[in-house]
C-alpha cells in the first residue's frame, strides 16, 4: 500500500485533486473515504436534496455544543459521508464568492490567493451554461446552469428587489455580485453534479487512483517532522498506507483539524487534555471556526402557484417518475432559482447579506411549514465576527470532536441580522409581490423591536451549513495559521490540508464553488506547476457604497 499521494476525503477538494494529480499519468493516488457509494436517486435527484442531508448513511451527523448565545441550542452541522463528500448532500447552489473575499484572504496573509489569482482557477473548473463573457469558464468538468424559472414567484422576487432600489445583476458570479439575480446550480442533464460526478469518477478510469470506501482515517504517520503515511481502519482492521510524496488532508472543516489533532499536531493544551502526545505544537489547529447562519422568512402565498401543493405523496411520486424516465421536471432542480446579495447599510463595501428564494414554505426537514400555499427566503449575514473551535476529546477516531461555533457572540452579528429582517420586509411590500405576499408567518408581523427580532433569531436561526476556517491559511508568522499559502502544514514536511478548513475568512455565499477552486489551485502547488496567469479583470463595486445602502 504505497502511493505517491494519499488524499483523506473524497469531497469537493479531494475529488478535484485526485483528478488533477493523476491526469499526466505519472502519479498514483490513494483516496480514503469513510462513506460509501453515491448511487441512487436520493443523492442524484436534485430536488431530493433534503433526504441525504438527514440520513445517517450519508451524513456524519455532527452537531454543535449548546450554543451560549442561542438559548443553549445544539445546531446541526451536517458533513457528507459519501463519495463526493458534502457536494453529494448539499443544496447544489453555485456561488464563487465576492472578489473582495479573496483580496481579504491575501490581506490576511494568504499570499497569491487574491481575486486576480483565483479567478483563472474558477474559470478552469467551470462549464457554465450562459454567464458573462470573459468572466466564466465553459470547458471545465463542473457543469453550472440556471433553473428555468417557470414559477412566477422567482421573477416577482427579482422585480421586487429592483423596485426597492437594488441593482439587478445578469451574473452574480461575473463582474457584479451585488444585486438580485437568477441563481446558478451544479446540475447537469437532470443529475446532481457533485465533485464525484465531475472529477473523481471520470478520473478513476485512468487506473492511477485507488478509492477505499469505509475507511476511517485514524492519524497521519510521522517520522519526526515529516509525514510518511496514514493509519486507517476498514471493517475493524487497522491498516497503514505510505505516501512517497505527500499526505493531503481534505476531510472537511470538522474532520481535518480532528485528524491533525489525533496525529499529535495542534494546540498543546488541547492535545494534552485529550491524552495525545504533542508531536508538533500548532496553536491554530481547530481554532477560527465560523459559519453562516440564516432564518427562513416565510409568507402565505395569495395565489395558488407555490410548490406547497406538490409536497404530497402523489405529487412527489409523479415528480420522481418524470425524473427517473426523462431526467426533467421539478425533480431536476434544487428549486433555488432566484437570489440576491445586498449590503446591510451604507459604509459596507460589498454585500454582507445573502438571499436564497424558494417558491414554497418548508421546514428544515423538507416538510410543509403550514397548510396551504406559501413561499420563503433564506436570509442571513455573510461575514460573522464570531469564532469558535473544533477539539478532539481523545485519540479515538470514532469519537466525536467537541464543536462550538460560539454563534452570535459578537455584537455586530446581531445588528446585521436585524437588518436582514427589516430589509426583507421592505422587499416583500413592493408592487411586484402584492399579488403573492400574504400573511407573514415567520417571524410574524408582531416581531418588530430589536429585542423581539433578537429573540426570534435566537430561537429560530440555523446553520446554512458553511463551516470553515479551522486550518487557517496564512503567513508562517501568524501564530494561528495552520497552513502556508501553498497549503503546507507549517512545520511539517510532506503534509498539506486542502479544503474549506483553510479559508481564513468565510466567503460571501455558499462554499462548494470556492472549495472546488481551492482543490484546483492547490493541485498546481502540489505538482510544482507555475500558477495560472493572474486576471486583469476589474470587479464591480458600487461607487457610492460609502454613503448609500443601495
Amino acid at each position: 500500500m504505497e502511493f505517491d499521494f494519499i488524499i483523506v476525503g473524497s469531497g469537493s477538494a479531494g475529488s478535484v485533486m485526485a483528478k488533477r494529480l493523476t491526469e499526466d499519468g505519472k502519479n498514483t493516488v490513494l483516496v480514503l473515504e469513510y462513506g460509501g457509494t453515491d448511487r441512487g436517486p436520493l443523492i442524484q435527484m436534485p430536488s431530493a436534496l433534503s433526504y441525504p442531508m438527514s440520513m445517517q448513511l450519508y451524513n456524519w451527523g455532527f452537531e454543535s455544543e449548546p450554543e451560549p448565545h442561542l438559548n443553549g441550542r445544539r445546531l446541526a452541522t451536517p458533513r457528507g459521508k459519501v463519495m463526493g463528500g458534502s457536494s453529494s448532500i448539499n443544496g447544489m447552489v453555485y456561488v464563487r464568492g465576492h472578489a473582495r473575499d479573496f483580496d481579504t484572504w491575501e490581506d490576511m496573509g494568504a499570499t497569491g490567493w487574491g481575486f486576480a489569482d483565483v479567478l483563472p482557477y474558477f474559470k478552469r473548473m467551470e462549464n457554465v451554461e450562459g454567464g458573462q463573457d470573459g468572466w466564466r469558464g465553459h470547458d471545465g468538468p463542473m457543469y453550472v446552469k440556471r433553473g428555468r424559472r417557470l414559477n412566477p414567484l422567482y421573477k416577482a422576487f427579482i422585480e421586487a428587489g429592483r423596485q426597492a432600489g437594488y441593482p439587478v445583476t445578469s451574473d452574480y458570479n461575473g463582474q457584479q455580485q451585488e444585486g438580485f439575480a437568477d441563481m446558478e446550480m451544479t446540475v447537469h442533464e437532470g443529475l446532481r453534479w457533485s465533485a464525484a460526478n465531475a472529477y473523481l469518477k471520470p478520473a478513476m478510469k485512468n487506473g492511477r487512483i485507488k478509492l477505499v470506501t469505509g475507511a476511517m482515517a485514524r492519524r497521519v504517520l510521522l517520522n519526526g517532522k515529516r509525514a510518511t503515511g496514514v493509519e486507517y481502519e476498514v471493517g475493524g482492521k487497522v491498516l497503514t498506507a505510505t505516501a512517497r510524496r505527500e499526505v493531503i488532508i481534505a476531510a472537511s472543516t470538522i474532520n481535518s483539524p480532528a485528524i491533525l489533532q489525533r496525529s499529535g499536531i495542534g494546540p498543546a493544551q488541547v492535545l494534552q487534555d485529550a491524552g495525545i502526545p504533542v508531536l508538533h505544537a500548532l496553536a491554530g489547529v481547530g481554532e477560527n471556526l465560523h459559519d453562516h447562519l440564516e432564518v427562513y422568512f416565510q409568507l402565505r402565498c395569495l395565489a395558488p402557484v407555490s410548490l406547497n401543493r406538490d409536497l404530497g405523496l402523489i405529487s412527489k411520486g409523479m415528480i420522481g417518475l418524470q425524473w427517473l424516465l426523462f431526467g426533467t421536471g421539478l425533480g431536476a432542480t434544487n428549486h433555488f432559482e432566484s437570489c440576491a446579495f445586498i449590503r446591510s447599510k451604507a459604509g459596507i463595501e460589498y454585500p454582507d447579506i445573502q438571499y436564497h428564494f424558494l417558491p414554497a414554505a418548508m421546514r428544515y426537514d423538507g416538510k410543509a411549514a403550514f397548510a396551504g400555499d406559501g413561499f420563503q427566503v433564506h436570509v442571513g449575514p455573510m461575514r460573522t465576527k464570531s469564532r469558535g473551535f473544533v477539539r478532539v476529546q481523545n485519540n479515538d477516531a470514532k469519537s466525536r470532536p467537541k464543536i462550538l461555533f460560539n454563534y452570535m457572540s459578537h455584537g455586530d452579528d446581531w445588528e446585521e441580522f436585524r437588518a436582514c429582517i427589516r430589509h426583507t420586509r421592505e422587499i416583500m411590500k413592493q408592487a411586484a409581490m402584492v399579488p403573492y405576499a400574504g400573511e407573514e408567518i415567520q417571524p410574524g408581523a408582531d416581531v418588530i423591536s430589536d429585542a423581539q427580532i433578537d429573540d426570534f433569531i435566537r430561537q429560530h436561526c440555523e446553520s446554512a451549513y458553511h463551516p470553515c476556517g479551522t486550518s487557517k491559511m496564512g503567513s508562517v508568522k501568524d501564530k494561528l495559521a495552520v497552513v502556508d499559502p501553498e497549503c503546507r502544514v507549517i512545520g511539517i514536511q510532506n503534509l498539506r490540508v486542502v479544503d474549506s478548513s483553510i479559508m481564513p475568512q468565510v466567503t460571501n455565499g455558499n462554499l462548494n464553488a470556492p472549495t472546488l477552486m481551492i482543490g484546483e489551485k492547490a493541485s498546481d502547488h502540489i505538482l510544482g506547476k507555475p500558477m495560472l496567469a493572474p486576471s486583469n479583470l476589474e470587479p464591480w463595486v458600487n461607487p457610492h457604497w460609502r454613503e448609500q445602502q443601495r
